[in-house]
């Protein structure tokens, strides 16, 4: 493929790294002469210095013959500007890297319609979504999302006290909007139909909406009841604070922000409703003991020092909180901190580089579809396009005849994004997200973009 960056920052100079190892064809246009000069030195790249804003640097850049531009500077009006101005000069595909706060604003403003970019992203959501995961389920098999962490899916082994066991699952009361999209059973993957029922010890893939998922986890394992009215500590303000604040308190989890700056903190203060913001320092042993971080469930540390973040995680799992996460924003230092994460007490280390990593990657596909994840035995979570062709277009969910070994378990529609039921209609560009065996994969392709 050929790729253009803008912006030879963290972002984007770990993403060039990472995908010039991949035989595309990438070029990386950076403002600053200086470090252009640096990174043309270390990176299989193309570096070109110049504005990436501008109309002729693009041209420059030949961004007529891209197939994928990214737009990954630290300002969003240069990357909204930039990612429109490259739509309109014939890139294929366009990618924005915003802050949290303009994401926020998609409800009022169609920022993505408006410029002409095919997709928004924030690095600090990204980054907040990786950290919810492991809130909302720290010993789970695992947990993935989909449709920007409005949906996610989660694997769970059915009990033997389960009360869903022997039931068929069409008789099995579930909330509308998730599905049983999958069983593992004695190593083989079967997507279920309505008559199949569950045993002791299969494998289920789950997909849902977040606030509907755990009902649905406790009749599968009874020993899995969630704890309730858990306990999140969260240091540091910004926008990672924030998105991770939002997110938890949609979980109707209860959250403390712990953050050193005042102002910082009337400003979260405006924003979130049901967080208690403190102004203090978590670095602090008796700050933390005077906040009783002991009773906290999670202790989360976002501040944008990476030492700041693994000590503070250190001091309140000495006092005894249960699980310790933290973000850290140097990748080779959330490596070590992984390799040595049971000795240090910490659950996880998020990178938002990473993170953005894994989100952007799947733009690499050049197929008809991207693949969003790979599960035990072969089966993957897919995304595509419903083509303005395509014969299921108009057509409910219900009436449509779908290929065995293919299951549809998420439809986002311009902001919205949803579990899709019987009842609900496919539309012309629609995004659709499936599992599916190596059989149906095929198949269902062929039914959501062919004639």
């Amino acid at each position: 493929m050929n790729i253009i960056i803008i912006g030879a920052g963290e972002v984007g100079r770990h993403l060039a790294e990472s995908l010039s190892t991949q035989l595309h064809n990438i070029t990386l246009i950076e403002a600053s002469q200086g470090r252009s000069d640096a990174i043309n030195e270390s990176l299989d790249a193309s570096v070109l210095c110049g504005n990436g804003a501008a109309a002729t640097t693009l041209a420059e850049a030949n961004v007529g013959e891209c197939d994928l531009f990214l737009a990954l500077t630290s300002l969003d009006n240069t990357n909204l500007v930039s990612a429109s101005i490259a739509k309109s000069l014939g890139a294929k595909k366009t990618v924005a890297r915003v802050h949290a706060s303009v994401e926020r604003e998609e409800w009022l403003f169609d920022y993505r319609n408006h410029f002409g970019i095919d997709y928004l992203f924030s690095t600090e959501r990204l980054a907040a979504v990786e950290l919810v995961k492991f809130v909302r389920n720290p010993e789970g098999l695992v947990v993935e999302d989909i449709a920007r962490g409005r949906i996610e899916l989660h694997q769970y082994k059915v009990s033997a006290d389960s009360l869903a066991v022997g039931v068929p699952i069409a008789e099995l009361r579930m909330p509308e909007r998730v599905r049983i999209a999958c069983i593992m059973r004695d190593g083989v993957n079967t997507i279920p139909g309505g008559k199949d029922q569950l045993l002791p010890g299969d494998l289920v893939t789950l997909f849902g909406e977040p606030s509907q998922l755990d009902p649905v986890i406790s009749l599968l394992d009874a020993r899995a009841q969630r704890k309730k009215d858990l306990k999140v500590v969260i240091f540091g303000g910004g926008e990672y604070a924030f998105a991770l604040a939002q997110m938890l308190e949609g979980a109707s989890i209860h959250v403390r922000i712990m953050e050193k700056s005042e102002s910082e903190c009337r400003h979260l203060s405006s924003l979130l409703q049901d967080t208690l913001i403190i102004n203090g320092d978590p670095t602090s042993l008796q700050q933390l003991r005077e906040e009783q971080v002991d009773q906290a469930d999670f202790f989360i540390a976002v501040s944008p020092d990476d030492e700041d973040n693994v000590m503070a995680c250190l001091q309140a799992k000495s006092l005894g909180t249960e699980y310790c996460l933290t973000l850290i924003h140097r990748a080779d230092y959330a490596d070590a901190i992984y390799r040595n994460r049971q000795r240090l007490g910490i659950l996880a280390a998020v990178s938002p580089r990473l993170a953005t990593n894994r989100d952007l990657l799947r733009f690499m596909e050049t197929g008809k579809y991207n693949k969003v994840s790979e599960l035990q035995g072969g089966v993957e979570v897919i995304q595509l396009g419903i083509k303005e062709a395509a014969k299921v277009v108009g057509q409910k969910v219900a009436e449509i005849k779908w290929p065995r070994g293919a299951a549809l378990v998420g439809l986002l529609r311009e902001h919205m994004a949803i579990v899709p039921t019987g009842e609900d209609t496919l539309n012309a560009e629609d995004t659709v997200y499936a599992i599916v065996t190596s059989e149906g994969r095929k198949p269902l392709v062929n039914l959501l973009t062919k004639s």
